[in-house]
């Protein structure tokens, strides 16, 4: 009896087995709430059984196919104007109703960490787009951090179709929200956002090994990523360092002592006086990797008890832990994020408080980054952080030896590895077109980039199999210390990469140097990025004659000690944003050694020179990490791209 119960089970395992099998399964874009692409044959796919006959009711229209041996299907919708709400009926040997279906535009933006950023990280800057936000007919499906090394993945684990309504707008990427508002409110169609981005990761992770093949070296090493014995021995050496790196050094004193130094009955000893915001190696600590603490006493009045209440502590390098009062209020691991904590309503009390911070710095400088808020603040009531506080060092972390890193292989960064987790289970879903934000991760090799970028815009043209698919981005912001004399800098050279691709047809750039912030890598203005880049849809996409550019340049010609520099995209006219004298112009004869230059407007050319370089060949514009003023616009205020004459 015990063994035909046994068998009993097993039929029944299997049976469910088998009609799990056969059931019709969709990928996670096709799902409620999707945006299909208007004016396009629409892609519908999924799974189901071998040789099943699988039927969709769409639109007062029914389309039949039957599964193939793999029991893959796809059908294709006819194009259809733009519209909705619809139902979509799929039927096999089960039956799916997929409901408040629209049709519009939709655009996949990918990218690295500003593509990320969502409207949730920008929410004082925001908060009134925030709070506004209803605008039902705008979507966006994020897609999670996934990564592949052994080949291209069809399916995602995850998804969902939100509207940009209320509360629910605040995962939205910034730059995708603001470019698909302003297209919504110009053409009034559904827009939808496939946001597939992640922090920190170079243009080779998001292209496909195809895309890849002029790139030996980048093929060897998707080749040895695909062993995974080596991505596991690789694992086992990392976690080797990062353990002989632990038992050289000291535990953090601040948290091994009778109390922790955040403790509100700690009494401080010892601690030293430093400047908030400001980097502890500026200060009279030298070459420190480690922990450092922070400690303030802060005067709140009665006015800001009881209250919720929120700390602005700007950017800090690298990680940190906020305490207030000895509980613990708010962590950040990294360092690019800005600090902004909220504290419970019962926390602060009357007169004396405790601010305590951790700070731990992996390598170079470590602290608080200066020309950020930093202050406690509710309702209209402030207190100001900036100023001195007290400091102690709680760990000092043994210096690394050798080239083995601290951690293995970061499988996010690898050749084809985003592609083939992010992109490829989504090649099949109709678009309009591509966003492209990225190339801070590249900047220690802009002359690949000149041929990954190109390569990575046919790759993804191939595998949608549209040729000629519009393809915009941002080009890279300013960025980090102002340079007062002509200098090199890899970040322009990584710009001039981005305008040599709009060699390729069907393309737009944004053009953003007037947008960044010195300290920041993540400026907080996502708004006119996003703008930007809708106007360059306008006109690259949608067809719209209108100027959609900054001046770009085109060509130059020399005469006597003159240089006469051309530009395309001049609109009605060039300008000096302000009426100030044209500046970030430089100037160099053979040598290339370039001093700055005068520079004036005549007509729809700007004639460059300097009185000491009597033969000049090369003029330069903006060329630097983050150009001091860079104040050349057309007169519909587009920013002019930076560039330089000298290759």
């Amino acid at each position: 009896m015990k063994g035909v119960l046994v068998v009993g089970l097993l039929l029944a395992q299997l049976l469910i087995v088998e009609t799990s099998a056969s059931q019709v399964v969709l990928p996670q874009l096709i799902r409620d709430s999707m945006v299909l692409q208007r004016d396009a044959n629409i892609n519908v796919w999924g799974w189901a059984s071998k040789a099943e006959k699988v039927t969709i009711a769409f639109n007062k229209k029914t389309f039949k196919t039957t599964t193939g041996a793999d029991g893959k299907w796809k059908i294709v919708l006819p194009a259809t104007k733009a519209g909705g709400p619809y139902t979509m009926i799929i039927s096999g040997k089960n039956k799916i109703a997929l409901n408040n279906i629209l049709i519009g535009d939709v655009w996949f933006c990918s990218g690295q960490s500003n593509m990320v950023h969502q409207l949730n990280i920008h929410d004082v800057r925001y908060a009134d787009e925030i709070a506004k936000a209803n605008f039902s007919e705008v979507r966006q499906f994020l897609i999670p951090t996934l990564t592949s090394l052994q080949g291209t993945k069809d399916k995602l684990p995850t998804g969902f179709w939100n509207a940009a309504v209320g509360e629910a707008v605040r995962p939205f990427s910034a730059v995708a929200y603001f470019f698909a508002k302003q297209l919504y409110q110009k053409y009034h169609v559904p827009i939808g956002i496939i946001n597939a981005s992640v922090g920190g990761t170079p243009i080779e992770a998001w292209t496909s090994e195809e895309g890849l093949k002029d790139f030996p070296a980048l093929i060897s090493t998707i080749q040895k990523n695909k062993d995974t014995g080596y991505i596991n021995s690789q694992a086992r050496i990392a976690l080797a360092a990062n353990v002989s790196r632990q038992n050289a050094t000291v535990l953090d004193r601040g948290l091994t002592g009778p109390l922790p130094w955040c403790d509100i009955n700690y009494i401080p000893k010892g601690w030293q006086t430093i400047a908030v915001p400001g980097y502890w190696e500026d200060q009279g600590i030298s070459n420190l990797d480690g922990v450092v603490w922070y400690r303030k006493e802060i005067d709140v009045p009665a006015s800001m008890v009881g209250k919720p209440a929120k700390v602005f502590l700007g950017r800090i390098v690298d990680a940190d832990v906020l305490y207030i009062n000895g509980k613990q209020v708010g962590a950040t691991t990294y360092l690019y994020p800005q600090r902004r904590y909220p504290i419970p309503s019962d926390l602060l009390k009357t007169g004396k408080n405790i601010v305590v911070v951790k700070v731990t710095n992996n390598a170079g400088k470590g602290g608080f980054v200066s020309g950020k808020p930093y202050c406690l603040f509710t309702g209209n009531d402030t207190i100001d952080l900036k100023g001195y506080w007290q400091y102690k060092v709680g760990e000092v972390f043994a210096p690394q030896k050798g080239s083995v890193g601290n951690s293995a292989i970061s499988l996010q960064n690898q050749p084809a590895a985003l592609y083939n987790a992010m992109v490829a289970p989504v090649i099949n879903y109709t678009i309009k077109g591509f966003l492209w934000y990225q190339g801070e991760s590249n900047t220690n090799n802009a002359s690949g980039y000149t041929q990954l970028q190109p390569a990575q815009i046919a790759d993804w043209r191939s595998k949608w199999q549209q040729a000629n698919l519009p393809f915009l981005w941002v080009q890279l912001p300013n960025f980090m210390d102002a340079n007062y004399l002509p200098s090199e800098s890899q970040w322009a050279e990584l710009r001039e990469a981005q305008l040599k691709s709009l060699s390729l047809s069907n393309t737009g750039m944004a053009v953003a140097i007037d947008l960044g912030e010195w300290n920041d890598i993540h400026p907080d203005n996502k708004k006119d990025v996003g703008e930007r880049l809708a106007l360059v849809a306008r006109k690259v996409a949608y067809g719209e004659d209108i100027v959609y550019s900054g001046p770009l340049f085109q060509s130059a010609s020399i005469d006597g000690n003159k240089i006469t520099i051309s530009f395309t995209n001049t609109g009605a006219g060039l300008v000096s944003k302000g009426g100030e004298p044209l500046s970030e112009f430089a100037i160099a004869g053979a040598d290339k050694k370039f001093v700055w230059a005068s520079a004036v407007i005549k007509g729809d050319k700007v004639i460059v020179w300097n009185d000491s370089v009597t033969a000049p060949l090369y003029v330069r514009y903006a060329w630097a990490d983050n150009p001091v003023n860079p104040n050349l616009y057309n007169k519909e205020g587009l920013t002019a791209s930076p560039f330089r004459t000298d290759q």
